[in-house]
């Protein structure tokens, strides 16, 4: 494995979980570290902000899914600060609750009795059995990749040359996700609950690679978790541990540029006048973001794809609906057609598949004012795939997703529901995200593995790249491990 030469004292730009989970890892290999984060709080794509309706609450500003929290857990532990000191997880259990068409209903549970039992009463004995058939080859595929693979740096696509390789290839990862389901799973409803998740990264289900199914293990093998306080409180406990073990968190400093001799960094410049000086750097930044701060480009026969992005409408209510768990899943009844919309089409989805997220169900007392907190999510396309005139659209397509879910069995959801902020992939683009995306770059298999953009930068000797732009990829998961890959490049 290639190592950065020195770096003893480390800049870690970005205060995301990322950048955080490198400081961590960096700081319990006895590195000085130094945090910079643009904004006054940690947290990035898992941070919050303050609503700006009348009641002051502070919501998710974007991720409000947690799987393997034993990731972020090692980060902690980096440092020997037990992460259950400054953080308490629960359980969800459901982990969604999805709502279909058709009006019938599927509690998805991750112990596996309880989702035997659930697949059973809803679609019958077969079915109920093709899910422990599919549950085994879930864990089996997740089991080979954990460390070979999603949990390795990649110095060239020879490392893939392992043993793992022929028995992922044996297990159906190099073929498509959505027929691998298929010969578990054979109705329509129970096939799309395992499959959903591939959006995540970027992928119709039907055309992801099989090996994409880690992340439906993530969900609902795993299981799914909330931190009380809300999910930004992730980041904030990941600070804390940071300066508990001498390191600095600079808060408001936006790195501005880097101050190089030859092909090495020795200090960071921030917007407000701070020279620091170091011996290596961690971009823990948008992909794009840290290209522009080293003033490159990347080396790559194909453009980089950036995955779909999101609109995502935030707001509060004096009344709660029974038909919504913490997280809940509506359905249309159109399926694959849809991903081709938003991803091949560049068009808002015709029947669009809806997360709603309502935080206060598992925790009353989140919101200040005793209201319901409430949060839906549409795919939308990115803005390199359409050029959609989100000023004048966002009003209109946010009033029409509010009637959308009142017709699908929430009553008075449109008049109830005080929205207070809207998120469309125009505002991703003004935060600085390629393509006006939150998901980042798409999982190709251009874009997997060694063919990612990798955290070593060529013509940049000691700076190291972290983050859902680079190994192994998109979500809290992957993330948490490309920080501690690139401690790894500095540490050895």
């Amino acid at each position: 494995m290639r190592t950065v030469r020195g770096g003893e004292n480390v800049a870690v730009v970005g205060g995301g979980l990322a950048g955080l989970s490198a400081a961590l890892h960096l700081l319990g290999a006895g590195r000085q570290v130094t945090v910079f984060e643009q904004e006054p709080r940690p947290g990035g794509r898992a941070g919050g902000f303050a609503a700006s309706g009348r009641h002051g609450d502070v919501i998710d500003s974007g991720a409000s899914v947690l799987t393997m929290p034993e990731y972020a857990e090692e980060a902690f532990a980096a440092v020997g600060v037990r992460m259950a000191d400054l953080l308490t997880l629960r359980k969800l259990d459901p982990a969604y609750r999805a709502h279909f068409a058709d009006g019938s209903s599927i509690r998805l549970y991750t112990e596996a009795d309880a989702m035997e039992e659930e697949i059973r009463r809803v679609a019958g004995p077969a079915e109920a059995e093709g899910y422990r058939r599919l549950r085994r080859w879930l864990t089996e595929l997740y089991a080979v990749q954990r460390d070979r693979f999603i949990g390795s740096n990649f110095d060239s696509p020879f490392d893939l040359l392992r043993p793992e390789l022929v028995k992922l290839a044996a297990l159906g990862g190099f073929g498509r996700l959505g027929p691998k389901i298929g010969s578990f799973l054979r109705d329509e409803r129970v096939r799309r609950l395992f499959s959903f998740q591939s959006l995540y990264a970027g992928l119709d289900p039907a055309r992801a690679l099989g090996a994409y199914g880690v992340i439906s293990y993530m969900d609902t093998v795993g299981g799914v978790y909330y931190p009380v306080g809300g999910m930004s409180r992730v980041a904030e406990a990941m600070a804390k541990a940071v300066e508990l073990a001498g390191g600095q968190v600079r808060y408001s400093s936006r790195v501005a540029w880097l101050e190089r001799v030859g092909h090495r960094v020795r200090a960071v410049r921030t917007a407000e006048g701070q020279r620091s000086e170091c011996d290596a750097v961690v971009l823990a930044t948008e992909l794009t973001g840290a290209y522009r701060l080293l003033g490159i480009r990347p080396r790559r026969a194909l453009p980089l794809r950036f995955a779909p992005s999101a609109f995502v409408l935030h707001g509060n209510s004096a009344r709660g609906w029974s038909e919504l768990d913490h997280h809940t899943i509506f359905f249309g009844r159109a399926w694959s057609g849809t991903f081709d919309e938003i991803i091949r089409q560049g068009k808002l989805m015709s029947d669009p598949s809806l997360l709603v997220t309502n935080p206060t169900r598992s925790e009353p007392g989140l919101s200040f004012s005793g209201r319901e907190l409430i949060s839906v999510l549409a795919p939308a396309p990115n803005t390199r795939a359409a050029g959609i005139d989100w000023p004048s659209v966002g009003p209109a397509y946010r009033d029409e997703l509010l009637r959308n879910l009142e017709k699908r069995g929430l009553p008075g959801f449109a008049g109830d529901v005080e929205v207070t902020d809207t998120v469309t992939p125009a505002d991703w683009a003004r935060k600085g995200l390629g393509a006006g995306t939150p998901f980042s770059l798409a999982h190709t298999f251009g874009q997997t593995g060694p063919f990612r953009p990798a955290n070593l930068v060529r013509g940049a000797e000691n700076v190291v790249l972290a983050g859902c732009g680079t190994t192994p990829g998109v979500g809290i998961p992957p993330v948490l491990i490309s920080g501690r890959l690139a401690a790894t490049r500095i540490t050895g």
